[in-house]
């Protein structure tokens, strides 16, 4: 439990932490066990005393975003300058992870795009499959609206075939509010470890580093939310569905 003091500091540090964007704060699986996802306040703590979690500590004090012009680089991974978490959320194949975000802005509609990558401890040497995908519900009803009824989570199922063994697994909202113009997509990358068990036999093949995960210009990091549309075409390596 991180005291007031902490919180204190950190708002004082960086007053926007309180009121921007968002953050994944922990993943319960099959709405059960609850493991903790990196609270970006682990930056104002004392070295060596912040709280081990499953998710990755990044420069995101801001709660904000890794823009376009950084795709190039290990930051759109896991986010800016991320390092590995230490501890790990434990779920079978097949079991189904929802995400808790501590809050949403109702403007940032966008896609929400789930990866998993065989575990490692530098974002950068990362390959990265991607299990899931979600978008527009209906008209210009958006997943991300739908967090607002759902105490503003998100949810992907482990492929059910997924071999055991210890994985990163990449959550990520992209907001499109300012899409319409290049460079004006926001990605919100949350990475977690995640130990997986059971009997599957199928392991993740052919990854795509996140430095090759999307182009500025492509469709679906460039989209225009303001005029119409009745469909989203998802940015990034095709699903793969091997282990489903």
């Amino acid at each position: 439990m991180k005291s007031s003091t902490i919180y204190l500091a950190a708002s004082i540090a960086a007053p926007s932490l309180v009121s921007a964007h968002g953050f994944v704060t922990g993943v319960k699986v099959n709405n059960g066990a609850w493991t903790a996802g990196s609270d970006p306040v682990w930056y104002y703590y004392a070295s060596g005393t912040a709280p081990a979690t499953a998710g990755w500590d990044a420069l995101n004090q801001d709660i904000g975003f890794v823009e376009p012009s950084r795709y190039g680089t290990a930051d759109i991974a896991c986010h800016k300058s991320a390092t590995v978490g230490k501890n790990f959320i434990n779920a079978k194949a097949g079991d189904t992870l929802t995400f808790y975000w501590n809050t949403w802005a109702d403007s940032h509609k966008g896609p929400a795009i789930n990866y998993i990558a065989p575990y490692g401890t530098s974002a950068n040497n990362l390959k990265w499959s991607k299990i899931s995908q979600s978008s527009i519900v209906s008209g210009t009803t958006w997943v991300t609206d739908q967090m607002f009824s759902n105490n503003f989570t998100l949810s992907t199922t482990i492929p059910r075939n997924l071999k055991a063994g210890d994985y990163v697994i990449r959550h990520e909202i992209i907001a499109l509010h300012g899409a319409q113009n290049v460079g004006g997509a926001q990605n919100y990358p949350q990475c977690l470890n995640l130990r997986v068990s059971g009997s599957g036999s199928v392991s993740p093949t052919n990854g795509v580093p996140g430095t090759s995960l999307y182009q500025a210009s492509e469709q679906g990091i460039v989209f225009n939310l303001y005029t119409g549309y009745s469909s989203y075409p998802y940015p990034g390596p095709a699903l793969w569905t091997a282990a489903n």
